[in-house]
């Protein structure tokens, strides 16, 4: 009997696995389904009801400012001490324009796909990430734990083999999963934008970014994966994946940025898993540093900025595949099986 097959099937015949995968897969449908009432369809009535309530907000502007500018000139004329609370030039306090009062502002919640769509990729990726993490590192730590691995070692003595074909059934039952559930992920957000929205203009240039967005999503739930499927097969037990990524997180992620933002470190988030996972999902993520000033010939002032890019993410999260593998693999190879 094959082995890839032997542990394909005995992958999807846990109970673990299949709880799991139902779980994240609740979560997304319920995603969708928050989507999709909290979302409407905007109308022309909608739309002219908006434009009188952006007439209306103008015409409270008008009348508060024109009330606050009398009451300058009054405590002026009359000597009041001002703390600050008008300007020494009661002309400046003036309404806005019409134009800058929007009628976009007064309308009920949309879900324009071309705008939106690509931003819910990111918990899609995440929900998935988490999922084949904690698979992968049950899969591999339970035949640990339970004494399977040495049983199964018994029948085919090659050890790397042994593993490395329990993680290509591993991420073949996940890519199994991951491929229709984003395929339903697009249609169910296109229904949503279909009855609650808007599909309009849709181009090729605008699905090939989505696709690629959503191929680096299904990326970053393979590698995370293996990565759990790995650290598992270090500590020869789930724990030690779920306890190493708790300590990582919560200690290293949460306690680094404190420590860091105490310290003033400038792009502080530059140190942070987080942000280049999220890098990755969305090609770039632009730190700011308000702490220094960049004027302009206008004497605006602009933050510092850092540039953290999909590519720098793929250097980084290569390395940690290869790091963490590799030692689970030189393990098992070096470490005796008891």
């Amino acid at each position: 009997m094959s082995l890839f097959r032997t542990e394909l099937r005995r992958l999807t015949k846990r109970r673990f696995t299949r709880y799991m995968t139902l779980l994240g897969l609740l979560v997304l449908a319920a995603v969708v389904v928050g989507v999709f009432f909290t979302n409407h369809k905007i109308d022309a009535g909608q739309l002219a009801k908006a434009e009188r309530q952006a007439d209306q907000q103008y015409q409270e502007q008008v009348r508060w400012s024109e009330q606050e500018r009398v009451n300058c000139e009054q405590a002026k004329t009359a000597g009041t001490p001002n703390d600050g609370r008008y300007p020494d030039d009661c002309s400046v306090i003036t309404a806005p324009s019409r134009d800058q009062i929007e009628a976009e502002w007064f309308l009920p919640s949309t879900f324009n796909f071309r705008k939106t769509f690509d931003e819910t990729l990111v918990p899609f990726a995440a929900i998935l990430a988490l999922v084949g993490f904690v698979i992968g590192a049950s899969f591999v730590g339970a035949e640990w734990s339970t004494g399977g691995m040495m049983n199964l070692l018994l029948w085919r003595p090659k050890r790397l083999t042994v593993l490395l074909t329990k993680l290509a059934a591993l991420l073949t039952g996940i890519l199994a999963v991951t491929l229709p559930a984003a395929v339903l992920w697009f249609a169910g957000f296109w229904a949503v934008a279909s009855f609650r929205g808007s599909t309009e203009k849709m181009t090729s240039g605008a699905w090939q970014s989505f696709a690629l967005t959503g191929v680096r999503g299904v990326a970053l739930v393979l590698v995370l994966t293996t990565i759990g499927f790995a650290l598992a097969s270090l500590g020869r037990h789930t724990a030690m994946a779920l306890g190493g990524v708790v300590a990582l997180m919560v200690v290293g992620q949460f306690g680094l940025g404190i420590l860091l933002s105490m310290a003033s470190v400038k792009f502080a988030e530059a140190w942070l898993l987080p942000t280049y996972a999220l890098a990755w999902m969305t090609k770039k993520v632009t730190l700011q540093d308000w702490d220094a000033c960049n004027a302009t010939y206008s004497g605006e002032c602009k933050p510092d900025t850092m540039d953290i890019t999909w590519q720098q993410s793929s250097v980084l999260f290569s390395i940690g595949v290869v790091v963490i593998l590799g030692a689970a693999l030189w393990t098992m190879r070096r470490r005796d099986i008891t």
